[in-house]
């Protein structure tokens, strides 16, 4: 019987489930997904959850179950490639032949002072639930600093905004514009929204230390109730004590998906290195490419010389539960049109995976 282990349940092992469950696969072939929570968590809405706007069973859905699927629930505590078994808190040890590393991310400080010990995050559902607890108990016309102003800190400021209307909120963007690598019709959109919503945005940011209800902003000195997080990501901890090579923070990858010097190691997500920025999108498109190339390393076929490329199909962001913009096919969609093609895009999502 050959083991495929599947570490995490996140966009990309969700749609490589999807695609080889349920008889789409050798049947000498057994699969096992680890996961440290028994269900998969919508990490595009986490925002929403730390924000306080969407309960949490909303961005949650279940593992599908098949007899040729085994589940081992766990906190990873070792990634052993030398001797191919994965290590489990509870002292639980996984075999494999074959390994999909997809254990996303965890915040990325840059070195900043302070920055770990006095912010809160949403990278993972936990830190969410604390990152709402935090925000939900704040006194009337407390300031809330969001640093980083990339799609998860825009989406959070907004819908901040709409669940709590009596806090003062501060968006630090380290560039001169709102979403400045996308049209500039997009980003005044996006400016337009925060003016309009009393959010301040402070461009060209450089936050070089935090303190306890401080931020460094440049030398400037801001007194805040509380800072989130969301200026930059990488792999967990637990995948980079493999000592995988990296590439630009990410680890280094084939066009077969694979790590190099291991064919039967794969890596999907926001560990995985790529020319674009992590999403869920390029997660799914990157588990394409692994069920490929999976199918034909087991069946004995010899892999294409050159695999597709991955190309993306743009993106989806919410400013409250009402406005919203969309880049796609290099069209820009903005105004409740575009909230309403992000929400009805994750119906589709949560009815076609649940």
């Amino acid at each position: 019987m050959r083991r495929l282990v599947l570490l995490g349940g996140g966009y990309g092992n969700m749609r490589i489930l999807l695609r080889l469950l349920p008889d789409n696969f050798p049947e000498d072939v057994q699969i096992t997904l680890v996961d440290r929570t028994p269900f998969h968590s919508l990490k595009t809405e986490f925002y929403a959850l730390a924000a306080g706007t969407t309960p949490e069973k909303e961005i949650r859905v279940s593992f599908p179950e098949n007899e040729k699927l085994s589940t081992v629930y766990g906190e990873i505590t070792k990634i052993d490639l030398e001797n191919k078994v994965i290590l489990l808190d509870n002292g639980t040890k996984v075999e494999y032949d074959d390994l999909v590393i997809g254990l996303g991310c965890e915040d990325n400080y840059h070195g900043v002072p302070g920055a770990k010990e006095f912010s809160y995050g949403i990278q993972t559902m936990a830190n969410s639930r604390i990152t709402y607890n935090g925000l939900a108990g704040l006194p009337s016309g407390s300031t809330v600093g969001i640093v980083g102003a990339g799609l998860s800190g825009i989406e959070l400021a907004s819908e901040l905004r709409e669940s709590r209307a009596d806090l003062k909120i501060k968006l630090f963007d380290r560039g001169p514009r709102i979403l400045k690598d996308f049209p500039e019709r997009l980003s005044k959109y996006v400016k337009k929204w925060f003016d309009n919503h009393d959010v301040e945005v402070i461009a060209e940011s450089n936050i070089t230390k935090v303190e306890e209800h401080v931020l460094y902003n440049h030398e400037e000195k801001i007194e805040l109730d509380a800072v989130v997080w969301t200026a930059g990501i990488q792999p967990v901890q637990v995948v980079r004590d493999t000592g995988l090579e990296l590439d630009h923070g990410r680890v280094a990858i084939t066009q077969y998906m694979n790590v190099p010097n291991d064919e039967h190691v794969y890596v999907v997500g926001d560990c995985a290195a790529s020319q674009f920025g992590p999403s869920a999108q390029l997660a799914e498109e990157q588990a394409e490419l692994i069920v490929k190339v999976l199918k034909l390393r087991w069946s004995d076929q010899p892999l294409p010389e050159k695999m597709p490329e991955i190309k993306l199909k743009g993106f989806m962001g919410a400013l409250g539960k009402k406005q919203g913009f969309v880049y796609l096919a290099d069209t820009t969609v903005t105004g409740r049109i575009a909230r309403l093609m992000k929400s009805g895009l994750l119906w589709m999502y949560k009815r076609h995976n649940g």
